[in-house]
């Protein structure tokens, strides 16, 4: 007498976990300040200081409708203290774009200020105060804490309350943390409209360019 015969049953594949990203997201409150003072004018131009972000530029140019240049100043600062010329930032920041004056409606400075020695950051802020449009607006980040770590962080946009934050390699730390005084300093020509200190450590403030009265 045979016995029943066995039928094999397929072995169904365990579902592989969903890769959850290492990179933490904070959320930011001057982002949404940005957007709204950009929001209404026909085909803003923006300046965006960190490195090449597809998402975010996808993301501006669907909110404000807008033209966006990358000027990735990490690259910069990087190749300065590669060839141990950093003493030679302030120089080359203070004709570092091309672009005519008081022709850029916004601009993303994210945290590269605190990459730079006080010279160097009187220079490039300078530069940045010259390139905006009278109401145009700058986005900064300035960290709170020391950080001995020689890493540059790319902010992502996951939405308009929340960034991700990316770390990779730099050669440069950032320097001490600014105080309040001295980053308003910083942008003599500009005004202060929002400030918040974040959980990340960070510092964000938004400044825009007066508007000359008539």
């Amino acid at each position: 007498m045979f016995g029943q015969r066995r039928i094999a049953r397929p072995v169904q594949a365990e579902e592989a976990p969903a890769k959850v990203s290492a990179d933490p997201s904070y959320a930011t409150k001057a982002l949404q300040k940005f957007l709204s003072s950009l929001n209404g004018r026909t085909n803003p131009v923006i300046m965006d200081l960190g490195p090449v972000v597809g998402s975010n530029i996808t993301f501006f140019g669907e909110q404000l409708g807008c033209r966006i240049r990358v000027e990735d100043l990490g690259t910069d600062i990087d190749k300065h203290a590669k060839d141990g010329a950093v003493d030679q930032l302030p120089s080359f920041f203070s004709k570092r774009f091309t672009e005519a004056p008081e022709s850029v409606d916004g601009i993303l400075c994210w945290d590269m200020l605190d990459y730079l020695d006080r010279p160097a950051a009187q220079s490039l802020a300078a530069s940045l105060a010259g390139l905006l449009r009278p109401g145009g607006v700058l986005l900064g980040f300035f960290s709170t804490t020391d950080s001995p770590e020689p890493i540059y962080t790319r902010y992502v946009v996951m939405d308009d309350a929340t960034l991700q934050y990316r770390t990779y390699p730099a050669r440069r730390a950032r320097r001490r943390g600014l105080l309040n005084g001295d980053i308003i300093k910083l942008f003599k020509g500009l005004t202060v409209t929002d400030s918040f200190l974040m959980k990340s450590n960070l510092r964000e403030m938004l400044f825009r360019k007066p508007i000359p009265r008539v």
